[in-house]
C-alpha cells in the first residue's frame, strides 16, 4: 500500500473522480507525488520509464479535465500508460508490471474499464478514436474522445491516414488529438516530420502573438478576425507548418509546455468545449524529473530494476552473455565489410534490434525510416531492384504490419531481399501484442520466401548469411535473449538450403525440432532414447531426410516455438500427406490461444514447451509404444 505520510495526495487517489475533488492548485503537487511514486515503483519491477515520466503532468490534468471513463482518453504507445494506470486503480499493484499475474504492460481492455483501447504497436490511437468518435455520435450520446500520440509514433503513416479521415468528412467528428512532442521514438526520433515539429515549437513569439491576438479580437466571426486569420494562415506558413494539420481538416492549438500544469488544464477545459476536430500539439521531455532519465533518454526508455538513488549501473564483475540481437550486429558489420552492396533498414528499432554499432560503422548504410515497416520493405524492394542486398531488421510482432508488403512487393517479384526477424516465438513480459507467435505460419505459405529459424548463436549466423547469400527472398527468425552459449564464429560460411541435420539416432519416435526448441528436444530425446532432427528450415523442409525417418519410425513429434496452426508442424504433416506417407504426427507448439505477460520460461512452460512438458506429451499421444516401455526403465 502507498505511504499516506509520503504521499498525501496520491493516496487519496483511487479513481479520476478522487482527482476531480482537489482544487485546480494543487494538481502540481499531484503530479509531483506521481512522479515519485513512478520512479520508485519501476525501479522495484522494471519496465518503460521515460515516456512515462514526460507525460505524469498530461496525463493529471487529461483525466482531471476529462470525466473518464465516460469520456474516452485512447493512448497510443502504450508505454506512456503508467501515470494512467496509477490514476485508474492501479496505483497499489503497478510495482507488478510485466509480472506474471500483475498489471499488463500496455493499456488492456480486460484490466480496466479506463482501458478503453488496447495497444502495444504505435499509430493506431487517432484510427480507433475516430471509430468511437463516430460510433458515439451514431448512437447520440456527447462523450467526449481524446487521443494521445507521441513519442515517434507520429511518424507512422496510419497516423496520417486517420487524420485524413477524420479532418475531411463532412459531419465533423468531435475529437480531440494531442500530439505529445518529445522528439524522440525509442531512439532519436527521425525524419521531415520531427524537423518540421522542431521549427514549429521552436517560434514561441509567433505563436504568443498568436493567442494573445485571438483574446484581443474576441469573435472569431467579426471582420477584424477573418482578417487577422488570414494575414495568420499566410505568415505562419513561412515560418512554422502548423498549416499541414489544419489544411488537414484539424483546428491547431499550440504548441504548449506539457509540464506547465495551469496551462495544460486550461487549455484542455476550452478545447473540451470545442467541436469539430482538434489537435493540440504538446512538448514534453522524456524522462522528465529524473535527472538520469533526461540525460540517457535512450538508455532510461526502459530499464531492469534500479536503485533510483544509484540509477541503472552494470553488476560489478558480470560478464554480459551474447545474445541473439548481438550476433545480427557482429554479422551485420562482418558482411557489410566483405560486401559494399549491403544495405541495413530498421523501422526505428536501431537499440532493439541490434544496429547501434553499424549505424556509426557504416552510416551512409544505415537507414532509420522511423515507425513505418510497409514503408521499411518496399524501400528494400526498390533497393533490391537496383542491385542493392538490403538486410530489413525487424521484430517478428512488426513484421506482421508489413505482411502486404512482403508478400506484394518482395516475394511476387522475387526480390533479393534478407529479413532478419528478432523477437520470434515467446517474447514474455511485454504481453501478447509483443509476442511472435505467428511468423512461421504467416512466412511458411508465400511462395519463393526461404524460412529458416536458429537453434543456437553460430546456426542464427550461418542461417543469416545463407538468407543473405541466396538470390532470392529469405527470412532467418531467431528469439530474444540469449542461446545455448555456442560461440558464433567469425565465418560466413552458408548452410545448404533445404537441408536438416539429424542430431541424435534413436528408435520408435522423431522429435523434430525447429529453432530454439532443439535444446529441449535434445534432453528429451536422451531421455527416452528418441531421434532428434534439428529442422533449420521451415521452407523448404528437408523432404529426402523426412521421408527416410517415416521408414524407420512409427510416429513423428514437432516442436515449435510458434503457435501450432499453420506451423512447421503443418508443413511436415502436408509433406507426409503429399507423398502419401501415413504416419502419427504430434505436433506441439504454442496454444490458439493469446497468452499473458510472463517472463519467456514461464510461458513455454505454461505452453507445455519445457522438457517436462513435452516427455508427458509423449507418453499421453503413445502409451502402448515401445516408447513408454523405454520411459520406465530411465
Amino acid at each position: 500500500m502507498i505511504d499516506p505520510a509520503r504521499f498525501p495526495r496520491l493516496s487519496r487517489i483511487a479513481h479520476p473522480a478522487d482527482l476531480r475533488q482537489f482544487d485546480s492548485h494543487e494538481l502540481q503537487s499531484v503530479a509531483d507525488e506521481l512522479r515519485s511514486h513512478l520512479i520508485e515503483s519501476v525501479g522495484k519491477s522494471g519496465g518503460h520509464f521515460g515516456a512515462n515520466l514526460g507525460v505524469v503532468e498530461l496525463t493529471t490534468a487529461l483525466h482531471y479535465v476529462y470525466d473518464t471513463p465516460d469520456d474516452r482518453i485512447v493512448w497510443d504507445v502504450g508505454h506512456q500508460a503508467y501515470p494512467h494506470k496509477i490514476l485508474t486503480g492501479r496505483r497499489d499493484r503497478i510495482h507488478t508490471v510485466k509480472q506474471k499475474g500483475g498489471v499488463a504492460p500496455f493499456p488492456k481492455r480486460e484490466e480496466s474499464e479506463y482501458d478503453t483501447f488496447g495497444v502495444g504497436h504505435s499509430s493506431t490511437s487517432i484510427s480507433a478514436a475516430l471509430g468511437m468518435a463516430i460510433a458515439n455520435a451514431q448512437a447520440g450520446n456527447d462523450r467526449h474522445v481524446v487521443a494521445v500520440i507521441g513519442d515517434g509514433a507520429m511518424t507512422a503513416g496510419m497516423a496520417y491516414e486517420a487524420l485524413n479521415h477524420a479532418g475531411g468528412m463532412d459531419e465533423e467528428p468531435d475529437i480531440l488529438v494531442i500530439l505529445n512532442d518529445n522528439r524522440m521514438s525509442i531512439s532519436e526520433a527521425v525524419g521531415g516530420l520531427t524537423r518540421m515539429l522542431g521549427r514549429m515549437s521552436g517560434n514561441r513569439t509567433l505563436n504568443a502573438l498568436r493567442e494573445g491576438g485571438k483574446k484581443l479580437l474576441g469573435d472569431k466571426d467579426a471582420a477584424p478576425a477573418r482578417f487577422v486569420k488570414r494575414w495568420e494562415e499566410h505568415w505562419k506558413g513561412m515560418f512554422v507548418p502548423s498549416t499541414l494539420f489544419e489544411e488537414m481538416g484539424f483546428h491547431y492549438t499550440g504548441p504548449i509546455d506539457g509540464h506547465d500544469m495551469d496551462a495544460l488544464v486550461s487549455t484542455l477545459q476550452t478545447l473540451r468545449g470545442l467541436k469539430g476536430p482538434q489537435l493540440l500539439h504538446v512538448i514534453t521531455t522524456k524522462g522528465k524529473g529524473y535527472e538520469r532519465a533526461e540525460g540517457d533518454q535512450i538508455g532510461y526508455h526502459a530499464v531492469s530494476p534500479f536503485d533510483p538513488d544509484i540509477g541503472v549501473v552494470s553488476k560489478p564483475g558480470a560478464v554480459k552473455k551474447a545474445t541473439y540481437t548481438d550476433v545480427f550486429s557482429d554479422w551485420l558489420c562482418d558482411m557489410a565489410a566483405s560486401d559494399p552492396r549491403l544495405l541495413a533498414i530498421t523501422p526505428a528499432m536501431r537499440e532493439g534490434s541490434g544496429l547501434v554499432r553499424f549505424s556509426k560503422e557504416y552510416p551512409e548504410r544505415y537507414f532509420d525510416v522511423a515507425i513505418a515497416e510497409q514503408h521499411a520493405v518496399t524501400l528494400a524492394a526498390g533497393m533490391a531492384c537496383e542491385g542493392a542486398k538490403p538486410v530489413v531488421a525487424i521484430y517478428s510482432t512488426f513484421l506482421q504490419r508489413a505482411y502486404d508488403q512482403l508478400v506484394h512487393d518482395v516475394a511476387i517479384q522475387n526480390l533479393d531481399v534478407t529479413f532478419a526477424i528478432d523477437r520470434g516465438g515467446v517474447v514474455g513480459p511485454d504481453g501478447a501484442t509483443h509476442a511472435g507467435n505467428l511468423d512461421l505460419s504467416y512466412l511458411r505459405c508465400v511462395p519463393n520466401l526461404v524460412v529458416m529459424a536458429a537453434s543456437d548463436e553460430a546456426e542464427c549466423r550461418a542461417m543469416l548469411t545463407t538468407g543473405y547469400q541466396h538470390a532470392g527472398p529469405a527470412a532467418v527468425r531467431y528469439p530474444r535473449g540469449s542461446g545455448t552459449g555456442v560461440a558464433a564464429g567469425e565465418a560466413l560460411q552458408a548452410l545448404p538450403i533445404g537441408k536438416a541435420e539429424l542430431r541424435r539416432q534413436g528408435q520408435g519416435i522423431a522429435l523434430l525440432a525447429f529453432g530454439a526448441l532443439l535444446p529441449v528436444a535434445e534432453q528429451v530425446g536422451e531421455e527416452l532414447g528418441l531421434t532428434v532432427v534439428n529442422m533449420r528450415f521451415i521452407k523448404p523442409l528437408d523432404r529426402e531426410l523426412l521421408l527416410q525417418l517415416a521408414q524407420t519410425h512409427e510416429g513423428f513429434v514437432t516442436l515449435e516455438d510458434n503457435v501450432v496452426a499453420g506451423g512447421a508442424g503443418s508443413g511436415v504433416a502436408e509433406l507426409f500427406s503429399a507423398e502419401g506417407v501415413v504416419v502419427p504426427i504430434l505436433h506441439l507448439g504454442l496454444p490458439d490461444a493469446f497468452q499473458h505477460h510472463a517472463s519467456r520460461e514461464d510461458l513455454l512452460a505454461e505452453a507445455g514447451l519445457d522438457a517436462a512438458g513435452v516427455r508427458a506429451s509423449v507418453r499421453r499421444r503413445w502409451p502402448q509404444s515401445d516408447a513408454p516401455a523405454r520411459i520406465a526403465s530411465v
